[in-house]
């Protein structure tokens, strides 16, 4: 029997209510530090189906996209403008979506709205395309490269690697969580919506979970590497599932020196 506390982090981490005011804080302050951002632009009909760009000050070497987590049902872009820190100062664009969430829609519609908003984001910028995602975000960014989504060949062409952080790769656990009064997952689209499901891509992957999380996103990132055995699953030294993306807003972590050289 699964317990209902497994994927619970705020009430684990110590302070962990904490991170989301000074995220909010720090992404604030990243935007107001770059008055030329692009903010808002729009990918689809819905009123959250919107991105922000960042560029950096020369031609860019690529697009960097960021997928906040939350798990499916909570935040928008605005809480993680400053993790465009890194791939900015290491000269690439950065672009974070926001997307509906549950319980208004379901988490195929979430994986429907993210495929729709990576060509827009890719429009806007030239050069390859690494996606970034943190836990829902981190399978919003999984799910991108299955075959089954169909993206244009155009773009799907330019994604050069993933980079899933923390994520829900097997849906099934969380049939079982109370959090599923949202969510709303079947065994169906547990099984269409897993990316442990679906054969493995062509092109690079790295699973990036903290080594002081959770046991179960730890499973989580284990059994993504047993489900792609190309993909590289790497535990981080003292981190839990909060500060874990913080090696994204820092330029010279040695996750950026080896993910963008």
């Amino acid at each position: 029997m699964a317990d209902p506390t497994d994927y619970d982090n705020a009430d684990f981490i110590p302070d962990g209510p904490g991170y989301f005011t000074r995220w909010e804080a720090a992404a604030a302050a990243f935007r107001a530090g770059h008055p030329e951002a692009r903010l808002g632009l729009p990918y689809g009909a819905h009123a959250r189906e919107r991105f922000d760009l960042f560029l950096p000050g020369t031609a860019p070497s690529g697009l960097v996209v960021v997928v906040h987590g939350g798990f499916w049902r909570m935040g928008d872009r605005s809480m993680w403008s400053h993790l465009a820190a890194g791939p900015l100062t290491r000269g690439w664009a950065c672009a974070l979506p926001s997307y509906p969430l549950c319980p208004e829609v379901r988490i195929g519609e979430i994986t429907h709205s993210i495929a729709r908003a990576l060509p827009a984001m890719a429009a806007e910028v030239g050069g390859p395309i690494l996606l970034a995602g943190h836990s829902a975000g981190g399978h919003l960014v999984l799910r991108m490269v299955c075959p089954d989504m169909g993206l244009p060949l155009h773009v799907a062409q330019r994604i050069a690697g993933v980079l899933s952080i923390s994520p829900l790769s097997d849906l099934a656990p969380l049939i079982e969580m109370p959090m599923n009064a949202d969510l709303r997952i079947d065994a169906a689209e547990a099984a269409t919506e897993s990316p442990v499901h679906h054969p493995a891509p062509g092109l690079p992957v790295e699973v990036l979970v903290g080594a002081a999380e959770r046991p179960a996103f730890i499973d989580q990132a284990l059994w993504m590497g047993d489900a792609w055995p190309a993909a590289e699953v790497t535990l981080a030294p003292r981190r839990h599932h909060f500060n874990v993306i913080e090696a994204l807003e820092d330029s010279d972590s040695s996750l950026l020196r080896r993910w963008l050289p």
